[in-house]
């Protein structure tokens, strides 16, 4: 079977995570991860099952609030929001947490992240699946870690992680070798793309310099069954008929590539 193809509700903004829903039903897409913060509504876990009911579109995973503009929603204290963001995924059918490593400032948070994640995966049920950051950088020079215990999650014994694009593009590292390194460890992609400036750019799949395709065919052949989710930024484009076009585009692109081919 073709792994299932899901949209992120970031992928949408300025637009809300209603309009997700809408576009992901209209187009196509097999599930939507919901990126808890953009808007109020994410935050309400009866909002987001009712738009799921309603569009027919399940929700695969929720991504914590773990981002630096996120930072106060659901409280202050990171072990309470991924509590709810389990809480949150149990009550809408997703099997998957995405978040994030914590920044080095949260030191407290940070020394026991990686017993605390497994702790929560015992208790709960859920996935949660550390995504690769990057080294922070103001230019093409050698950035400063930013997070702890650090931004590659091939690094720590997590049970299960996401590998993003666009991050990978930030970091100068390339996605298939840390699939290789993750194994069967690897049960999340944020599928998108980056041109390995230091901006997280998060382009429609194809139109960076990351090989989107070569690293959904390597998935593709090494069987991969985990969450394909499309995160792309179209803050730019100047219409709701402009997102549709790359909205359209990255599905078209993941499912074209992600297609097992026949010997």
């Amino acid at each position: 079977m073709p792994p299932r193809i899901g949209l992120s509700t970031v992928s949408v903004y300025p637009e809300s995570s209603a309009h997700a829903f809408s576009y992901a039903a209209s187009l196509g897409y097999d599930t939507i991860e919901v990126m808890v913060g953009i808007d109020a509504l994410s935050q309400q876990t009866s909002a987001v099952k009712q738009l799921s009911e309603h569009h027919g579109v399940p929700i695969a995973a929720v991504h914590a609030p773990c981002l630096l503009f996120t930072q106060r929603v659901w409280g202050t204290e990171p072990w309470g929001k991924l509590e709810r963001s389990a809480e949150m995924a149990q009550a809408v059918g997703a099997e998957v947490v995405v978040v994030h490593p914590p920044f080095r400032w949260q030191k407290t948070y940070a020394a026991g992240f990686v017993e605390g994640i497994a702790a929560l995966e015992a208790s709960t049920g859920i996935a949660f699946a550390v995504e690769n950051m990057y080294p922070w950088r103001a230019s093409s020079r050698r950035g400063m870690e930013m997070y702890l215990p650090g931004w590659d999650p091939s690094d720590e014994p997590y049970a299960n992680t996401t590998i993003d694009l666009s991050h990978a593009a930030i970091a100068q590292s390339d996605p298939i070798l840390m699939a290789r390194r993750l194994g069967d460890r690897l049960r999340h992609i944020h599928l998108t793309d980056g041109t390995g400036s230091a901006k997280d750019e998060h382009l429609v799949p194809g139109r960076g310099s990351m090989g989107a395709a070569p690293f959904l065919r390597h998935l593709a052949k090494v069987g991969f069954d985990g969450e394909i989710v499309v995160e792309i930024n179209t803050r730019k484009c100047r219409d709701t008929a402009e997102r549709e076009v790359d909205l359209r585009e990255s599905l078209e692109f993941a499912r074209e590539h992600s297609a097992v081919g026949t010997p």
